[in-house]
């Protein structure tokens, strides 16, 4: 069973378009509950009507792999929210998912790809992040029912 450990929106890029350029300020706002939209996204987020079809419309990273960067790494001070992905799971291989349907609190999801580690990772995370988390990255994925997603308590 995934569990869903954390879940974050944020209302703009901080990354994504700012190449050579100071990250935005946006924060991430962790929620206890959110929205997903079928073929839209995350109501509140930036990527929300992004684009259509947009593979990205959810992303997901595993907690296990970001406790183990923070503890491989000696990364203690790095933060969840700091990866920009949106909801931090427990409990499944997220690479296994990519071309596959799958389901959380009873929305369906089709993992796409992996979210591939950028040279930003480094910077917000600490040395080394964006090499550790080759392969391990978290997933793209777009919202096939809509539905809303409950951290679990």
């Amino acid at each position: 069973m995934i569990r869903v450990c954390h879940i974050f929106i944020s209302p703009g890029h901080n990354f994504a378009g700012h190449h050579d350029q100071p990250p935005g300020e946006h924060p991430l706002i962790e929620v206890d509950s959110v929205e997903c939209v079928a073929g839209r996204g995350l109501r509140g987020d930036r990527y929300f009507d992004h684009k259509q079809d947009y593979k990205g419309q959810i992303t997901f990273f595993a907690l296990e792999v970001f406790d183990a960067l923070r503890r491989e790494l000696n990364l203690s001070a790095a933060q969840p929210q700091a990866t920009r992905r949106n909801v931090f799971t427990r409990g499944a291989d997220l690479n296994t998912l990519v071309g596959k349907e799958f389901e959380i609190q009873g929305v369906r999801f089709a993992g796409v790809a992996e979210c591939s580690p950028c040279y930003w990772m480094n910077r917000v995370l600490g040395a080394g992040a964006e090499n550790f988390l080759q392969d391990r990255g978290g997933l793209r994925a777009r919202i096939l029912a809509d539905g809303v997603l409950r951290r679990d308590v």
